[in-house]
Order: structure tokens, then sequence, then C-alpha cells
């Protein structure tokens, strides 16, 4: 069966923050007047509410039982302002997608809450390019969860057979999409997640647009 479709990760995949992620959070947690919040244990709590409106409830959840009178969702608006404002397209990105959507179907699918990955969408203007986005906050479920990757294929209108998903975390976006029966593509990059053997092929980041065409056509 050949493929009719490819999706994507949104972060670190397609888009990357100019600063580092763990800076940028220490500048929204100084700026609503909270609590150091390590990056670690940030990323903790995200996991655990990849279907919320907004961030809050993960600021709430780290604040919890801390004396600060810091306020969830002012932290949760510095910290979407700042990580946004941050991201920049990997090179060559959107001519590659429109060249790409030439041919295949084209979506997006991306863990967290709904204002702050929509944001990340507006911001970067990239709705037009693709033939659906969605964001885990708008579903039942987030990745790896075999859900997640079963609304995508429902949007896409395509068999797990024929789509391709394309991200460079192991337990969500590669565990989560071969779950699904779709073939896997893990995009690496220096300090990034270690290479999973169970996908079907690698790509490096920044040799995503000259080379991710050829990978697909040998799935």
């Amino acid at each position: 069966m050949s493929i009719r479709a490819v999706a994507f990760d949104l972060d670190y995949t397609l888009a990357v923050p100019e600063r580092d992620r763990e800076t940028l959070l220490a500048e929204a947690v100084e700026q609503a007047d909270a609590p150091p919040i390590s990056r670690s244990d940030y990323v903790q709590a995200h996991r655990q509410h990849l279907t919320t409106e907004t961030r809050a409830p993960i600021f709430a959840d780290l604040l919890d039982g801390d004396a600060s009178d810091a306020d969830p969702e002012q932290l949760a608006t510095a910290y979407r302002e700042a990580v946004t404002s941050a991201l920049v397209p990997v090179d060559d990105v959107e001519p590659f997608l429109r060249s790409l959507r030439e041919e295949y179907r084209l979506g997006l699918l991306t863990n967290g809450p709904v204002r702050a990955q929509r944001s990340k969408i507006e911001f970067l203007g990239w709705e037009p390019l693709f033939d659906t986005t969605l964001v885990t906050g708008e579903l039942d479920a987030g990745k790896p969860d075999t859900a997640a990757f079963e609304a995508l294929l429902s949007e896409l209108g395509t068999a797990p057979a024929e789509t391709v998903f394309v991200g460079d975390t192991p337990g969500e976006d590669i565990v989560g999409a071969n779950a699904a029966g779709i073939h896997t593509v893990q995009v690496v990059y220096d300090g990034g997640p270690q290479r999973d053997a169970s996908a079907d092929a690698t790509v490096e980041r920044d040799r995503l647009t000259p080379e991710l065409p050829g990978v697909i056509a040998g799935l």
C-alpha cells in the first residue's frame, strides 16, 4: 500500500525555540513572581495535562503546597508568550511543506494544552500548510495514546499503512504511532532524544527538508 499522508510533530521537529526552554521558563517564573521551577519538574507535570485548555493546571500542580502567592494563570500566560515568540522554523521548512503537500495529505499532531499549541501554530502562520492540525488539548488523549493517532487518521482520511508520522520523541511520537500501525520517521539532532530502533527510519533535523522525501519514498 503506497503512502498517501505525512503527519508531523511540531516542537523540536518543525520549529525550535531560539533560546533554551529552561531559560524561557525561568524568565516566566520571574515575571510572575513565582518560586523557582525546574525544567524537569515542568516536563513531568506537562505529561499529566495533555488535554487541557491552558497550562494553568500544570503550574497549579507545580505551585501546590508552596507559600507563594503566584497566580498559575499569570504564569501560564507569561510562559506561553515567551515560548511562542522564541519559535523559529527549521530551515526551508515552509516551502518544503508546500511542495510535500502536492503529493501527500499533510497533518500536524502536537501534544499540549489548546491555547499554548494553537498560539504557536498561529504565530508561525502554519495552519494553511496542513490539511489538518490537531492539538491534544482538543482531544480525549495525548500522544502516545493510540486514540490521538486514530483521531489524526480520521482527519486525514487514510489508513495506518498509508500514513507516515515524523517526530523527535521516542516515547510519544515513535511508540505511539507504531502502536497505531503508522510508519514512523524519527527526527534526530544534537542534544535530542536517543535514536529509537523501533522507528522505520531516522533523519537528521538539519537535513530534514532535502532528505525526508526520499526516506518516505523508501518506506
